[in-house]
């Protein structure tokens, strides 16, 4: 199984593997990245899907409202495609609040964010 994420920052590409709840403080865009990859698990059932999310953080780490879907491509059927959307915003709810270094805080907090999850995931 293959998973990828990508986080899109500003028009650069950053890939993102650790658990926040679990992780050293986070001190760049890889690693957050890194953190919410650790946190993705596709449903068993999705097949060749995609999801792309988009997202900010404040400086705390924690989310500004809800990751929204900006795009999906999900192999199935409207249930398929619902719970694989789920499973990756939750994903992205359930690694946060992330720890974040005071330098990365400074920067990040209202930036627009854009990550997307695939499946399957290796």
């Amino acid at each position: 199984m293959k998973c990828v994420a990508m986080l899109t920052v500003a028009g650069g590409m950053l890939a993102g593997t650790l658990l926040p709840s679990q992780a050293a403080v986070l001190n760049t865009m890889d690693d957050v990245g890194d953190a919410i990859q650790a946190c993705w698990t596709p449903p068993a059932d999705a097949g060749n899907s995609t999801v792309t999310l988009s997202f900010s953080f404040k400086r705390d780490g924690s989310l500004i409202g809800p990751p929204r879907p900006t795009a999906a491509k999900v192999a199935g059927d409207d249930k398929a495609r619902k719970a694989f959307i789920d499973a990756a915003i939750a994903a992205v709810k359930n690694c946060t609040p992330l720890s974040l270094s005071p330098a990365l805080a400074q920067g990040i907090g209202g930036n627009v964010f854009t990550l997307q999850l695939v499946s399957p995931k290796k």
